[in-house]
């Protein structure tokens, strides 16, 4: 098993786990709230047939990673993937964010450019302002996050239960797309996660990415489900792909908030055609949208 040193909490070092596969042009997989790097198992064998050099990473508090009880912002979030980006020395590689992982994609390139970054994807992903303000009528009332934070606050196990009922829509998918088993796993990965991460995390989802998503200059990929029930589609994909000059655009029809386990083969077509496209600075100004049944 690999990890990296992020940083120190008291005279604990904090490490992130990962997982480095495959050869060819690097493919950085972020994974979502509350799960870990393990949630990719359906795109990685997908991207490793395509030929391409797989990395996987555990956020700091999920998964195999340290747990300490700081750090949970979006500008350590962006600096704990560069440390991971500079210490593995890729160049011309890709960003794939699911989630809470499109905030690291474009917290990412807000922060340090995009130097060595050939493309970015977005599946599901919180920017570009999930809050509901004055300048931002689109978003969700803030009443929602507090109520989640208090879910999570008073037991997080049973918040779990029913968050993964939303993530997967399981009155409509499960024994179709998603198992008993599969969204048990899911509980599973989120209940050994730190408590003060899976707490801490809820505001983060409505962080302000604008200003990151405005200097996104490289060619974009977003996939969201026009059935998300967690990131609403017209809250975020849809607007997130306006926002980014010649950004592609796939939407899912009936896709929950996890596409990339319910619609694995749509989300990794998508994804590998995408990836197998010239990659250039400065994309054409028009939007493209494609629907996938």
């Amino acid at each position: 098993m690999s990890y990296i040193e992020v940083g120190k909490e008291n005279s604990t070092s904090i490490h992130l786990y990962y997982e480095d596969h495959g050869s060819g042009r690097p493919v950085v997989l972020i994974h979502g709230y509350p799960l870990s790097s393990a949630s990719w198992e359906k795109q990685v064998p997908a991207l490793l047939q395509a030929g391409h050099r797989v990395i996987a990473y555990d956020r700091r508090g999920f998964g195999k990673s340290s747990q300490p009880t700081t750090g949970y912002n979006y500008d350590t979030f962006a600096e704990d993937l560069h440390e991971l980006v500079t210490h593995l020395k890729l160049r011309d590689f890709t960003l794939v964010g699911f989630s809470m992982g499109g905030g690291e994609v474009a917290r990412y390139i807000g922060k340090y450019g995009s130097k060595g970054v050939s493309k970015a994807v977005i599946i599901g992903g919180v920017p570009p302002f999930l809050l509901k303000t004055a300048d931002n009528p689109e978003g969700v009332d803030g009443s929602v996050f507090e109520g989640i934070q208090k879910a999570v606050a008073a037991d997080r196990y049973a918040f779990f239960t029913e968050f993964f009922k939303n993530f997967y829509n399981t009155d409509v998918n499960l024994g179709k797309r998603v198992s008993e088993q599969a969204v048990q796993a899911s509980w599973n990965v989120a209940a050994i996660a730190s408590a003060t991460a899976s707490l801490a995390c809820v505001p983060t989802w409505h962080e302000d990415f604008r200003n990151d998503v405005a200097k996104i200059d490289v060619p974009t990929l977003i996939i969201h489900g026009d059935a998300d029930r967690i990131v609403p589609f017209s809250a975020a994909g849809q607007r997130t792909a306006k926002l980014i000059n010649g950004a592609e655009l796939v939407v899912i029809k009936d896709g929950p908030h996890n596409v990339a386990w319910t619609h694995a083969d749509e989300v990794n077509n998508a994804l590998v055609n995408f990836l197998a496209k010239p990659a250039a600075k400065g994309q054409a100004s028009t939007p493209k949208t494609k629907a996938v049944a």
